[in-house]
């Protein structure tokens, strides 16, 4: 069910925490990851943990949304059609809101939203893609569905790319592209750490005591992506799966 049997996936913030261990674990099960990110030496640390699986690197700065479709375009010739595409690269800014200025979210939805949108746009162009259709995943978080203080801007662009995700999926359904959104709730990512940091120790334990089963970890969510974005999952489009470890049960 989930043998990818070769095909290229790329996987956007692919340098460090969720989008390192979706690579990796798409590469265990046989796909052919090309790894985009900012840092080249921290991608080239990705690759080593796959092995000997064939895969490409791909330097770029998501925030220049001129470049995207030149880059996927050069990268298509290179490795032939694309089969799917994993957004995890993503970025938070903890502010109350009164220090929550357009400039703030724009810098969150800049990767958040509009990146994926323009990588999904520029990955799902008839010439890129695998003729027989293909499978986008964005990776959301649980704060597009539910509330956090200080994370106004960040709960904006993770719903918004969620909404985007559903509509495309109706769209792109067609074409067997199927587009679907993992929802993760904590998990312990260098990210993540740079968030936590700015709330006070009593703040902390109080959020990792709201899921049940533990925060998470890197691990968990790549496990979930691969199950969406495998072949075998073929008639699954559209939905928005809470990976949270109980958290939006509650």
């Amino acid at each position: 069910m989930s043998n990818f049997e070769g095909r290229w996936v790329a996987v956007t913030g692919a340098s460090s925490g969720i989008g390192r261990a979706v690579a990796i674990e798409l590469a265990r099960h046989g796909a052919r990851p090309i790894l985009i990110g900012r840092s080249g030496e921290r991608l080239a640390e990705t690759a080593a943990a796959l092995g000997a699986v064939e895969h490409r690197q791909l330097v770029l700065d998501l925030t220049r949304h001129d470049l995207i479709a030149a880059a996927i375009t050069e990268a298509r010739k290179d490795t032939g059609p694309f089969y799917g595409l994993c957004h995890a690269a993503g970025v938070v800014e903890t502010r109350p809101l009164s220090a929550n200025t357009v400039q703030v979210v724009q810098s969150q939805m800049d990767v958040n939203v509009l990146a994926g949108l323009e990588l999904a746009r520029a990955v799902c162009r008839r010439d890129a893609m695998l003729p027989e259709g293909g499978s986008i995943l964005f990776i959301s978080s649980v704060y597009g569905q539910v509330g956090m203080p200080g994370q106004i801007g960040y709960c904006a662009t993770k719903g918004a790319l969620a909404a985007a995700a559903r509509a495309m999926a109706i769209e792109l359904a067609r074409r067997r592209i199927r587009v679907n959104c993992l929802s993760p709730g904590l998990v312990l990512t260098r990210m993540t750490e740079e968030a936590l940091a700015k709330l006070s120790p009593e703040q902390v334990a109080r959020l990792k005591s709201s899921y049940p089963l533990g925060v998470g970890q890197p691990e968990d969510v790549a496990r979930a992506a691969v199950f969406l974005l495998a072949p075998g999952s073929a008639w699954i489009t559209g939905v928005d799966l809470p990976v949270d470890g109980g958290y939006t049960a509650q």
